[in-house]
């Protein structure tokens, strides 16, 4: 029940701030593009694939105005791709919990990191 709550409050977190499309739009770098701005080798997330991206998109945007560091960068994707392998992919829905709490803490990081340089973020 409570990995259901979690998938929620991630859905609802990664509905307030939109996001360009796995391929990128506007300017905005696929998650490929993203993904090998720190590494060569891509991970396919699977059905995490969008809110994954989001969560590098917002990151990403926080590293191009200066408030994340590319090194800060790096480490958040490499943690996000650990834990996914060591749990996102799991079908214990205990292990599978684990990995909707571990991301969903990712998730607001990397909104909070775009907030502080982000106005439209702030608007209210």
């Amino acid at each position: 029940m409570r990995g259901l709550l979690m998938i929620g409050a991630t859905a609802l977190l990664a509905g307030c701030v939109s996001s360009p499309s796995l391929d990128g739009t506007f300017g905005a770098p696929s998650f490929e593009a993203l993904q090998q701005m720190c590494t060569a080798q891509t991970v396919d997330y699977g059905q995490d694939a969008q809110g994954v991206y989001a969560a590098m998109f917002d990151a990403y945007v926080a590293t191009r105005r200066g408030r994340v560091s590319k090194d800060e960068f790096c480490a958040f994707q490499a943690s996000i791709a650990q834990r996914h392998a060591s749990e996102g992919v799991s079908t214990d829905p205990q292990v599978r919990n684990r990995w909707v709490e571990f991301f969903t803490e990712q998730r607001a990081k990397a909104l909070s990191w775009r907030a502080a340089v982000d106005p439209t973020l702030r608007s209210g």
